[in-house]
């Protein structure tokens, strides 16, 4: 595969889309400039090169499904906003933690778990992290502890469902005996273990960190939640199209529909019985579209490293390697999923994985869907999915919350998500090579 995507693209094409791309990673770890610009410059560079065919880019590498369900949820949620639901859901939760910050912290991470498990990541942390703002906001602490354990907890909650991470999704797809079933039975048991780990590591990491005064808890305790609704009528309308858009989620394979589709859908029902025409601009203004072009620019510059051969061949070698030992070849794409989805986004690693693995089996002579061969899917899905936790642009929840933060003026830098992330990662990953030995192969 390398010789023949060499005599495609010249030798000056494949180093210059690996410096660009490189270059590129690291402005966005320096935060010098804005990482959307960046993403979007070495984007244009790799089309102007001619190392990313525009079309292609158009076509192949940006998942328009990815980004058309982040403006539809970031609608939903902005439209929503207004009401003033999230503020009561805060106060209410708020107070059943009897306004303890860490307690608060740990419930609002679970929640994060549970929800990224049946509807996605993405849609999770976009109806949390508004919650947790208007929580922050009351008691007076640092939001950014808060948005870290989210983002962590809903990569994690995420591994345990076919339908909770994109990569898992991707892998179903390809894969029609993984059922929904069989997601869960491999899956959440480690899940739950990780999650009982890495509550413990939060926990401690966090307790003396965020701290708050008896007074602003008892102001807390004291507030009406009722009286933080402004508009009723909205609210009602918000709920209700926001639990048919998450039905709508959990409902997705038998609708034959995708979940960008709902959430599109969701957006536009709401708009036409929720707002004014005067007030529609204000909506669009609601979306974070700072991350969606970062988006935009990550998928193609990743392209551009797929469009070499880059990826394939370093995939293929790793699996060469392996010499169709099936427990040797578990692990090294355990491994090798996650620190690859930790640095360029978990989504094109796994569009690149899934047919390698498939020729793969056909070389041992087995069928994709062989008993024997399954845990090797486990094992990518394992690695994509918890890889996603080892930087802050390794999968998408990542960059939403971390564009979310940045809009609220509470932001936070790769390196201080990546002092947090990486470790837990690590931690993540000894667990599923644990899990791996013990129970599936």
């Amino acid at each position: 595969m390398h010789e023949e995507v060499i005599s495609e693209v010249s030798n000056f094409q494949y180093w210059a889309a690996i410096a660009i791309f490189l270059f590129a990673y690291a402005f966005i770890i320096s935060e010098k400039i804005n990482r959307a610009v960046i993403a979007l410059f070495g984007a244009g560079l790799m089309i102007v090169l001619g190392i990313v065919d525009l079309e292609l880019a158009f076509t192949h590498h940006i998942e328009w499904d990815t980004i058309t369900l982040l403006i539809g949820m970031m609608i939903l949620v902005g439209i929503t906003s207004k009401s003033g639901v999230f503020q009561y859901v805060a106060i209410k939760t708020a107070k059943a933690a009897k306004g303890n910050p860490i307690t608060i912290l740990l419930y609002l991470s679970l929640l994060t778990a549970v929800g990224s498990a049946f509807l996605d990541n993405v849609t999770t942390v976009l109806l949390i992290v508004p919650v947790t703002f208007s929580i922050t906001r009351i008691l007076n602490v640092n939001p950014v502890p808060f948005l870290i354990s989210e983002i962590l907890f809903s990569n994690i909650g995420g591994t345990a469902t076919l339908v909770g991470d994109p990569p898992n999704i991707m892998i179903g797809s390809a894969n029609p005996h993984l059922t929904f079933n069989k997601f869960i039975i491999n899956l959440a048991p480690v899940v739950l273990v990780i999650m009982a780990v890495t509550i413990i590591i939060i926990y401690f990491l966090y307790r003396k960190q965020i701290k708050t005064s008896q007074e602003m808890i008892d102001k807390l305790m004291s507030l009406d939640e009722k009286s933080y609704i402004k508009d009723p009528v909205l609210m009602k309308k918000s709920v209700a199209v926001l639990l048919l858009t998450i039905l709508g989620f959990i409902l997705h394979n038998v609708l034959h529909l995708e979940a960008a589709v709902i959430a599109m859908a969701g957006a536009t029902l709401l708009m036409l019985i929720g707002v004014k025409e005067h007030d529609l601009e204000e909506v669009f203004e609601s979306v974070e579209w700072v991350t969606i072009f970062f988006f935009v620019g990550l998928f193609t510059l990743v392209g551009g490293l797929i469009d070499i051969g880059l990826i394939e061949t370093l995939a293929q070698k790793a699996l060469d390697v392996t010499g169709g030992n099936i427990p040797f070849a578990a692990y090294l794409i355990l491994w090798i999923s996650g620190v690859a989805s930790a640095t360029i986004d978990n989504i094109p690693f796994v569009a690149t994985m899934i047919p390698l693995l498939q020729d793969m089996a056909t070389g041992m002579g087995l069928s994709a869907d062989s008993p024997q061969f399954e845990v090797l899917w486990w094992s990518l899905a394992l690695g994509a999915c918890l890889g996603g936790n080892g930087t802050l642009i390794g999968a998408s929840a990542n960059v939403i919350v971390a564009g979310m933060a940045s809009r609220e003026g509470k932001g936070f830098s790769y390196i201080k998500f990546l002092l947090i992330g990486a470790p837990i990662t690590l931690v993540s990953l000894i667990i599923a090579h644990a899990y791996l030995y013990l129970f599936l192969l």
